[in-house]
Protein backbone atom coordinates (compact mmCIF):
# COMPACT_ATOMS: atom_id res chain seq x y z
CA UNK A 1 0.00 0.00 0.00
CA UNK A 2 1.69 3.11 -1.16
CA UNK A 3 0.95 6.60 0.71
CA UNK A 4 -1.09 9.07 -1.42
CA UNK A 5 1.44 12.07 -2.22
CA UNK A 6 1.80 15.07 0.67
CA UNK A 7 -0.30 17.22 -1.73
CA UNK A 8 -3.36 15.11 -1.47
CA UNK A 9 -6.65 16.50 -1.81
CA UNK A 10 -7.98 15.18 1.56
CA UNK A 11 -7.81 17.59 4.40
CA UNK A 12 -5.32 15.68 6.34
CA UNK A 13 -2.52 15.71 9.02
CA UNK A 14 0.38 13.53 8.37
CA UNK A 15 -0.79 11.95 11.64
CA UNK A 16 -4.20 11.72 10.43
CA UNK A 17 -2.89 9.89 6.75
CA UNK A 18 -0.77 7.48 8.76
CA UNK A 19 -4.21 6.87 10.72
CA UNK A 20 -5.84 6.09 7.53
CA UNK A 21 -3.28 4.55 5.93
CA UNK A 22 -2.37 1.88 8.86
CA UNK A 23 -6.55 1.47 9.33
CA UNK A 24 -6.68 0.68 5.66
CA UNK A 25 -3.77 -1.18 5.85
CA UNK A 26 -4.95 -3.60 8.77
CA UNK A 27 -8.75 -4.25 6.80
CA UNK A 28 -6.35 -5.54 3.83
CA UNK A 29 -4.78 -7.71 6.28
CA UNK A 30 -7.83 -8.84 7.46
CA UNK A 31 -8.57 -10.74 4.30
CA UNK A 32 -5.66 -12.01 3.45
CA UNK A 33 -5.54 -13.81 6.84
CA UNK A 34 -7.83 -15.60 6.77
CA UNK A 35 -7.10 -17.10 4.16
CA UNK A 36 -3.97 -18.20 5.35
CA UNK A 37 -5.09 -18.86 8.18
CA UNK A 38 -7.37 -21.52 6.47
CA UNK A 39 -4.80 -22.73 4.35
CA UNK A 40 -2.52 -23.32 7.07
CA UNK A 41 -5.47 -25.25 9.14
CA UNK A 42 -5.85 -27.24 6.23
CA UNK A 43 -2.14 -28.25 5.85
CA UNK A 44 -1.54 -28.66 9.61
CA UNK A 45 -4.63 -32.00 9.65
CA UNK A 46 -2.95 -33.22 6.59
CA UNK A 47 0.28 -34.93 8.30
CA UNK A 48 -2.66 -36.84 10.14
CA UNK A 49 -4.67 -38.37 7.89
CA UNK A 50 -4.37 -42.01 6.72
CA UNK A 51 -3.09 -41.53 3.58
CA UNK A 52 -0.30 -39.22 4.42
CA UNK A 53 2.33 -42.14 5.32
CA UNK A 54 1.74 -42.89 1.79
CA UNK A 55 3.11 -39.96 0.18
CA UNK A 56 6.55 -40.15 -1.44
CA UNK A 57 10.02 -38.21 -0.72
CA UNK A 58 8.81 -35.12 -2.79
CA UNK A 59 5.23 -34.62 -2.03
CA UNK A 60 6.75 -34.97 1.68
CA UNK A 61 9.13 -32.02 0.74
CA UNK A 62 6.31 -30.28 -0.99
CA UNK A 63 4.09 -30.76 2.21
CA UNK A 64 6.89 -29.52 4.75
CA UNK A 65 7.82 -26.82 2.55
CA UNK A 66 3.72 -25.51 1.73
CA UNK A 67 3.61 -25.94 5.76
CA UNK A 68 6.11 -23.20 6.54
CA UNK A 69 5.50 -21.36 3.29
CA UNK A 70 1.68 -21.01 5.15
CA UNK A 71 3.51 -20.30 8.83
CA UNK A 72 5.65 -17.57 7.37
CA UNK A 73 2.94 -15.66 6.03
CA UNK A 74 1.14 -16.15 8.59
CA UNK A 75 3.55 -14.47 10.92
CA UNK A 76 4.29 -11.63 8.34
CA UNK A 77 0.17 -10.77 8.06
CA UNK A 78 0.25 -10.73 12.06
CA UNK A 79 3.45 -8.66 12.14
CA UNK A 80 2.19 -5.49 11.90
CA UNK A 81 -0.62 -5.96 15.09
CA UNK A 82 2.79 -6.39 16.95
CA UNK A 83 4.67 -3.59 15.41
CA UNK A 84 2.26 -1.25 16.51
CA UNK A 85 1.37 -2.62 20.05
CA UNK A 86 5.70 -2.07 21.06
CA UNK A 87 5.54 0.70 19.59
CA UNK A 88 2.31 2.06 20.94
CA UNK A 89 2.10 5.75 21.77
CA UNK A 90 6.12 6.51 20.36
CA UNK A 91 5.11 8.43 17.99
CA UNK A 92 5.85 6.39 15.33
CA UNK A 93 3.01 6.03 13.09
CA UNK A 94 4.54 6.65 9.63
CA UNK A 95 7.40 4.47 10.38
CA UNK A 96 4.97 1.32 11.15
CA UNK A 97 3.07 2.27 8.15
CA UNK A 98 5.83 1.69 6.18
CA UNK A 99 7.14 -1.09 7.42
CA UNK A 100 4.10 -3.00 7.56
CA UNK A 101 2.93 -2.33 3.81
CA UNK A 102 6.69 -3.92 3.28
CA UNK A 103 5.37 -6.96 5.56
CA UNK A 104 2.23 -6.94 3.99
CA UNK A 105 3.96 -7.66 0.50
CA UNK A 106 6.46 -9.99 0.96
CA UNK A 107 3.50 -11.31 2.80
CA UNK A 108 1.34 -11.55 -0.03
CA UNK A 109 4.17 -13.32 -2.26
CA UNK A 110 4.47 -16.06 0.61
CA UNK A 111 1.59 -16.65 0.31
CA UNK A 112 1.25 -16.74 -3.61
CA UNK A 113 4.10 -19.66 -3.38
CA UNK A 114 1.78 -21.47 -0.66
CA UNK A 115 -0.64 -21.35 -2.48
CA UNK A 116 1.42 -22.67 -5.25
CA UNK A 117 2.94 -25.54 -2.73
CA UNK A 118 -0.37 -26.53 -2.00
CA UNK A 119 -1.92 -27.00 -5.55
CA UNK A 120 1.27 -28.78 -6.69
CA UNK A 121 0.62 -31.09 -3.33
CA UNK A 122 -3.07 -31.89 -3.78
CA UNK A 123 -2.65 -32.10 -7.82
CA UNK A 124 -0.11 -34.80 -7.20
CA UNK A 125 -1.61 -36.84 -5.16
CA UNK A 126 -4.40 -36.92 -6.58
CA UNK A 127 -4.14 -36.71 -10.36
CA UNK A 128 -0.17 -37.67 -10.52
CA UNK A 129 3.47 -35.77 -10.75
CA UNK A 130 2.67 -33.95 -14.24
CA UNK A 131 -0.39 -32.77 -13.50
CA UNK A 132 0.59 -31.38 -10.33
CA UNK A 133 3.35 -29.26 -11.70
CA UNK A 134 1.47 -27.98 -14.22
CA UNK A 135 -1.32 -26.92 -11.86
CA UNK A 136 1.36 -25.58 -9.66
CA UNK A 137 2.54 -23.65 -12.23
CA UNK A 138 -0.83 -22.06 -13.25
CA UNK A 139 -1.61 -20.99 -10.07
CA UNK A 140 1.81 -18.94 -9.40
CA UNK A 141 1.16 -17.41 -13.17
CA UNK A 142 -2.43 -16.69 -11.96
CA UNK A 143 -1.10 -15.19 -8.51
CA UNK A 144 1.25 -13.21 -10.29
CA UNK A 145 -1.18 -12.00 -12.86
CA UNK A 146 -3.24 -10.66 -10.21
CA UNK A 147 -1.18 -9.63 -7.79
CA UNK A 148 1.77 -8.21 -9.68
CA UNK A 149 1.06 -7.71 -13.28
CA UNK A 150 -2.53 -6.07 -12.86
CA UNK A 151 -1.76 -3.44 -10.76
CA UNK A 152 1.47 -2.98 -12.80
CA UNK A 153 -0.99 -2.09 -15.61
CA UNK A 154 -3.39 -0.06 -14.27
CA UNK A 155 -0.84 2.10 -12.57
CA UNK A 156 0.27 2.47 -15.97
CA UNK A 157 -3.01 3.37 -17.28
CA UNK A 158 -3.28 6.47 -14.74
CA UNK A 159 -2.41 9.55 -16.35
CA UNK A 160 -0.20 11.68 -14.85
CA UNK A 161 -2.77 13.91 -13.66
CA UNK A 162 -5.06 11.12 -12.11
CA UNK A 163 -1.95 9.64 -10.00
CA UNK A 164 -2.02 13.57 -8.56
CA UNK A 165 -5.08 13.43 -7.94
CA UNK A 166 -6.36 10.34 -7.42
CA UNK A 167 -9.77 11.67 -5.09
CA UNK A 168 -10.60 14.05 -7.54
CA UNK A 169 -10.90 12.54 -10.62
CA UNK A 170 -13.11 9.57 -8.81
CA UNK A 171 -15.39 11.90 -7.64
CA UNK A 172 -16.08 14.29 -10.34
CA UNK A 173 -18.84 12.17 -12.37
CA UNK A 174 -18.14 14.05 -15.47
CA UNK A 175 -14.42 12.66 -15.78
CA UNK A 176 -15.43 9.52 -17.28
CA UNK A 177 -16.87 11.13 -20.39
CA UNK A 178 -14.07 13.62 -20.55
CA UNK A 179 -11.63 10.14 -20.37
CA UNK A 180 -13.93 8.69 -23.37
CA UNK A 181 -13.63 11.35 -25.49
CA UNK A 182 -10.04 11.74 -25.53
CA UNK A 183 -9.64 8.40 -25.96
CA UNK A 184 -11.58 8.67 -28.98
CA UNK A 185 -9.80 11.72 -30.18
CA UNK A 186 -6.49 9.83 -30.28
Amino acid sequence: MADLPHHSQRDETPLERADRNFGELLQELRVTQTGVQILFAFLLTLAFTQRFPSLDTFQRATYVTTLLLAMLAAALFTAPAALHRSLFQQNAKARIVRVSSRLATAGLNVLMLAFTGSVLLVVDVTLGRGAGIATGAGTLAVCLALWHLLPLLVQRSLSRDDRREPLRREETPSAAPRRESSARSR
